[in-house]
C-alpha cells in the first residue's frame, strides 16, 4: 500500500507539472543544463519503477516494464507461450500486423477475458502501423484491422513500425518486383502520418502513440508539429547495441525507450549470415562471469542490465522456464561496476543486427533510417 500511495502522489504531481512544462524551467547548475520539472519527475517516478515494474506514461497509463515480445514464433508456439506468459504474470504484450499474429493473440485473450481471470485494463497491448500502410489514408484502415483481429476496442500503445513506407500491393505486406526488389513508396511523410496517429488517440482507438526505428533527426521533424505527445521509440538495443546517443536523447525528450531483441535475436543473426560479426551474447565470459556471481540466468543478467537503465524490454521466448525467468528482474538489481562491465561491452553501430537489409534496396528509400 505504501508503494501505492507514492506512485499516485508522484503521478499527481507529474501531472501538474505536465500542464507547466512549457512555461516553468530550472537552472541546475551544477549540470550547466537546463532540465524541465517533468524530467526531474519523470527520473523520480523510474526509481519508483524499478521497484513495482512499471512505467508512468505521459498519458497518466502505467505500462509494464517487461513485455511479452511475439516475433518469430508460429502460431501453434505462441498460443502456448502466451498462455504460459500469462500465468507468469505478464500483462505487456507486443505484436504487429507483420508478425502475421494479431489473430492468436485476440484467440487467447478472449478466452482469458471471458473466464474472469484478467480485465481488459489489467493488459497493455502494443501493436503498429506496417509499412505497407504508412501514409496517412491508410492509418485508421490499419488500426481497425489490428482492433478486429485483436477483438479488442482499443490498443494501449500504437507506434509508427518503421519510418519508411512500402507500396500498397493487394494483401502483400512485402511487396516486390520481378526482381525481388522491395517496391518503396517513397512518397512517406512522417508529420502528416503523425498526424492521422494522432486522431487515433482522440477517437479512442489508441490510448498513446510512438515510434519503431526512427533516428534523432525524424524524431525532431515530428516533435516539431506533434500535438499528441511522442511516449515511446521501440529500437533494437541490447548490450551489443546500446544506441546511447539516441537514449540520451529520448531521455532529454521524455520519451521512453523499449528495446527489442534484448537477448540478441540468434535466429535472426543466424539468418541474416551475422554469427561471425556479432558474437552469441548469452555465452559471453563477462556475462557468465556475472550471472554466475548472481546466481542468475545469462538472459536475467542482460535484461537487468537494460531495465536498470530505465528501459521497457519485450523478450520473446517459447520456452515455459525462460519465459518465467525472464520476468524476474525486480528484487535485485546489479551493482555499478557490473553495470559498467556491461557497457563496455557495446560495439556500436557494428553490433547492429536487424539493418532491414533482408528487404533488398530499402537504403534507396529517402527515409531509411540507419
Amino acid at each position: 500500500m505504501p508503494q501505492l500511495l507514492h506512485a499516485c502522489l508522484i503521478k499527481v504531481v507529474y501531472d501538474c507539472v505536465h500542464m507547466l512544462k512549457e512555461k516553468v524551467k530550472i537552472v541546475l547548475r551544477n549540470w550547466n543544463r537546463y532540465y524541465s520539472y517533468s524530467v526531474i519527475l519523470q527520473s523520480c517516478y523510474c526509481t519508483q519503477a524499478m521497484e513495482n515494474g512499471t512505467i508512468l506514461l505521459p498519458n497518466g497509463h502505467l505500462m509494464p516494464i517487461v513485455g511479452f515480445g511475439t516475433w518469430q514464433a508460429s502460431e501453434e508456439e505462441l498460443q502456448d507461450a502466451l498462455n504460459i506468459a500469462l500465468e507468469a504474470g505478464y500483462r505487456h504484450i507486443d505484436t504487429a500486423p507483420v508478425y502475421e499474429n494479431e489473430k492468436v493473440i485476440g484467440h487467447v485473450l478472449k478466452k482469458w477475458f471471458d473466464s474472469g481471470r484478467i480485465k481488459r485494463s489489467d493488459i497493455f497491448i502494443v501493436t503498429k502501423l506496417p509499412c505497407v500502410g504508412n501514409r496517412p489514408e491508410d492509418v485508421e484502415t490499419w488500426i481497425k484491422r489490428s482492433l478486429k483481429d485483436l477483438q479488442l476496442e482499443y490498443v494501449d500503445l500504437y507506434l509508427v513500425h518503421t519510418p519508411f513506407g512500402f507500396k500498397k500491393v493487394g494483401e502483400d505486406l512485402h511487396p516486390k518486383d520481378e526482381n525481388g526488389q522491395i517496391l518503396l513508396d517513397l512518397s512517406t511523410d512522417h508529420v502528416k502520418v503523425w498526424a492521422e496517429m494522432e486522431k487515433q488517440v482522440e477517437c479512442g482507438r489508441a490510448k498513446a502513440i510512438g515510434l519503431s526505428n526512427f533516428n534523432i533527426p525524424q524524431i525532431k521533424r515530428i516533435l516539431k508539429n506533434a500535438k499528441v505527445k511522442v511516449s515511446m521509440l521501440q529500437i533494437e538495443l541490447h548490450v551489443f547495441f546500446q544506441q546511447k546517443e539516441l537514449v540520451k536523447y529520448c531521455k532529454e525528450e521524455n520519451i521512453f525507450i523499449t528495446a527489442y531483441s534484448p537477448l540478441g535475436s540468434r535466429s535472426l543473426v543466424k539468418l541474416l549470415n551475422k554469427t561471425e560479426k556479432i558474437p552469441d551474447m548469452l555465452q559471453n565470459d563477462v556475462v557468465l562471469k556475472i550471472a554466475k556471481e548472481y546466481k542468475k540466468s545469462p538472459a536475467q543478467i542482460l535484461l537487468r542490465f537494460i531495465v536498470q537503465n530505465e528501459i521497457v524490454v519485450i523478450p520473446k521466448s517459447t520456452n515455459p522456464q525462460r519465459i518465467k525467468e525472464n520476468k524476474e528482474l525486480f528484487d535485485w538489481k546489479l551493482k555499478p561496476e557490473d553495470m559498467q562491465k556491461l557497457k563496455n561491452l557495446d560495439l556500436g553501430e557494428s553490433g547492429r543486427i536487424c539493418d532491414f537489409e533482408f528487404f533488398k534496396g530499402v537504403r534507396n528509400h529517402p527515409e531509411f533510417p540507419f
